[in-house]
């Protein structure tokens, strides 16, 4: 299995061109892909699903270099404008985009879930992001995210790792 084929329905209706990367699933996450293809982590991104526990039922999709990680007691929950949120736990996460962790990415997600992009994403020329499967990555320009349907580059979403 290769791209998850409503993710590249995705980026062929924004009309945003990508290159396909098949992966060994048991590298597909982070830091074992990068280290076993070569990535740069600065050339790596992340899309994690945020979920609100006070009061529960807001979410969204944060896309993050794997050099930063997502703030999700400043930003996220300011910007969701609840008390508590956390990052949603697996089952949940497949069961609102429909993709395998470890593939988790912006193309190909349902209505409803915004997309929020890093401003240090989209200035990143080349970026690896999920393919909706642990078999794939995607190669794109990190700008041609802030051009999907429901996606807005955010200011401080993500902060430099310690």
């Amino acid at each position: 299995m290769s791209a998850d084929p409503k993710v590249i329905d995705a980026l062929e209706r924004a009309e945003i061109p990508y290159e396909i990367m098949d992966c060994d699933p048991d590298l597909a996450d982070t830091a074992a892909f990068c280290e076993a293809y070569g990535v740069d982590p600065g050339e790596s991104a992340n899309t994690i699903l945020v979920a609100s526990r006070r009061p529960a039922g807001h979410h969204a999709a944060c896309v993050a270099l794997a050099t930063t990680k997502v703030d999700v007691n400043g930003t996220v929950r300011r910007r969701l404008g609840v008390k508590k949120v956390s990052f949603a736990p697996a089952d949940l996460t497949v069961e609102l985009t429909g993709m395998e962790i470890g593939g988790v990415t912006p193309p190909g997600l349902p209505d409803g879930i915004p997309i929020w992009v890093d401003q240090a994403v989209v200035g990143v020329e080349s970026v690896v992001i999920g393919a909706g499967t642990r078999s794939a990555k995607i190669r794109l320009r990190g700008a041609d995210l802030a051009r999907l349907p429901g996606a807005e580059v955010v200011p401080g979403l993500a902060v430099p790792l310690a």
